[in-house]
């Protein structure tokens, strides 16, 4: 399917702003506010539309999740969903309040569901602390309906991890410090190059992953029947 163009004033400055970063800008390449404001003259808060597109799967990352990149500016990592499409980019309900924000965070107790690190924690084998935000989880439900729901996470886990480095060293001094039967039931397990959890520990990982209004159903139903 042919792209409108990104000049096209009928659109919204949000498709407007993916389409300016596909085609102008290019996957993997630094722009900054300047550029922003350069192609979108008089439109006011159109830095703003570029974050919007963050809802939609677009990765843009600024210095926070790339280092190597200076206060100003932004990179394009991937295209996320084709907002300009029709049906495409209306997701409703896609501001959080600063409210609403901090009720996820209390309820998921301010660490990150998918690792379980806190903030301001360090990554292992690096200088990274943790920052811990609000990420949306579209979460299947029994019906079969999707649904989108708020979720605390940390930076690494929103973006993907990078720039990460296993110290085999440090593994290895981590290996002869096992006892006998922890070695043995490592060894089996990386002989058949897998670890078969139990039912209840694979359920448990699940449901540790989930946002808040998932967890409190899944709590619901495990409740013991009233007698």
């Amino acid at each position: 399917m042919n792209m409108p163009s990104w000049t096209d004033p009928k659109l919204g400055t949000m498709k407007r702003a993916g389409l300016w970063l596909v085609a102008v800008v290019g996957e993997g390449n630094v722009f900054t506010k300047e550029d922003v404001k350069s192609a979108f003259p008089g439109v006011s808060q159109a830095d703003r539309r570029v974050r919007d597109l963050r809802d939609h799967g677009w990765q843009i990352d600024t210095n926070r999740e790339d280092a190597s990149l200076g206060q100003h500016e932004q990179r394009f990592v991937k295209q996320g969903e084709p907002v300009w499409q029709p049906g495409k980019g209306t997701r409703p309900g896609s501001s959080i309040t600063q409210t609403r924000r901090r009720e996820v965070l209390a309820r998921d107790g301010h660490f990150c569901r998918s690792c379980g690190i806190a903030p301001g924690e360090i990554y292992a084998g690096t200088y990274e602390s943790a920052q811990i935000d609000i990420a949306r989880r579209v979460v299947r439900q029994p019906g079969g309906a999707e649904e989108m729901e708020l979720v605390a996470e940390c930076n690494r886990c929103r973006v993907g991890g990078r720039g990460v480095v296993t110290d085999l060293g440090d593994m290895l001094k981590r290996a002869e410090g096992l006892s006998g039967l922890e070695r043995k039931v490592l060894s089996g397990w990386m002989d058949q190059d897998q670890r078969e959890f139990s039912a209840v520990e694979a359920f448990w990982a699940d449901y540790r992953t989930l946002p808040e209004e998932s967890r409190a159903k899944i709590r619901e139903a495990l409740k013991p029947p009233i007698a």
